[in-house]
């Protein structure tokens, strides 16, 4: 392992912040000043920083549901409450990976591995957040190719990703940007003021049975499947539908030319439907009216 990543795991700061400590020579190994970035640590080498023996911490990984009226944020002048009053005492020091504002509730990562922190933060890894939003005001269509075209706020350019209608002022909004208060200004800029925002997915995790201020520890799986960049709708595409693992599968025949339809016993006795595409064919009818056609959700691909 690199002396930065070492010391970084030992708790020290980031990778970046804990080379200033090896360059100034403070840092031994098994007795020996060390001012090579490039040094490895091997197993069974003592690693010192000043006269103090330092040695990784326990890693965690783990998923909270961060409530309303919660900080992200260590420490607070104003002593109001931040969400690490939720995480037990006993943990090494964590620190939250993205954030959600004051008004905002839903999923929120806690970690001390940098590496986990870096595939959820760097913007060429896309990593999928879902958000649950109410508005003060149903939600006009026309503003859906502006919010997924995207244009510039404070903080940079933004665009969501997808956006589905669930009710007139309820929307389903999809990003894999960062930037601060994202939703409440793109909104904002269409003339919306949102009510409340909900977290509900990041990556393949969802918020399922958690509850406000209660937090579970992540499996090797989806610490994986976040590094990865993974999410049920790229999980699709990669793997196509998910089969629902109570339904037996069947085998389908090959095909034999001609395609069957289901025969009603009062068939019985009917001679077989002819089509311009030849005997026993259906078509599928087309919808007689607007209100007939399927609903269509409102994304544009990444």
């Amino acid at each position: 392992m690199r002396l930065n990543r070492y010391l970084a795991s030992c708790g020290l700061g980031s990778r970046r912040s804990v080379e200033t400590l090896i360059k100034e020579g403070r840092v031994k190994i098994n007795g020996r000043i060390i001012d090579d970035l490039g040094t490895l640590v091997a197993p069974g080498d003592v690693v010192k920083v000043g006269s103090k023996i330092v040695q990784p911490e326990e890693i965690i990984h783990a998923v909270l549901f961060k409530p309303r009226g919660f900080l992200c944020t260590a420490s607070d002048e104003r002593a109001r409450r931040t969400i690490f009053d939720l995480l037990p005492e006993d943990w090494p020091r964590v620190y939250h990976v993205g954030r959600l504002d004051m008004e905002s509730d839903g999923l929120l990562i806690v970690t001390n591995d940098g590496d986990l922190s870096l595939s959820l933060t760097h913007p060429g890894f896309k990593i999928e957040k879902e958000y649950e939003v109410v508005i003060d005001k149903p939600f006009n269509p026309e503003h859906r190719e502006k919010l997924l075209r995207g244009f510039q706020i404070e903080g940079g350019r933004a665009k969501m990703e997808e956006i589905e209608l669930l009710a007139p002022n309820k929307l389903q909004i999809i990003l894999t940007q960062g930037i601060k208060r994202q939703i409440r200004l793109m909104l904002y800029e269409c003339g919306y003021e949102v009510e409340s925002l909900r977290r509900v997915r990041i990556g393949t995790l969802r918020i399922e049975k958690l509850r406000a201020g209660m937090w579970r520890m992540l499996s090797p799986k989806d610490v994986a499947d976040l590094k990865a960049g993974r999410s049920p709708r790229r999980r699709a595409a990669e793997n196509g539908p998910e089969t629902d693992a109570s339904t037996p599968i069947r085998s389908i025949p090959p095909a034999t030319g001609r395609t069957m339809r289901p025969r009603r016993a009062s068939d019985a006795h009917a001679e077989p439907r002819q089509t311009k595409a030849g005997p026993d064919q259906s078509r599928a009818p087309r919808p007689r009216n607007e209100s007939d056609r399927p609903q269509r959700r409102f994304r544009r691909d990444a």
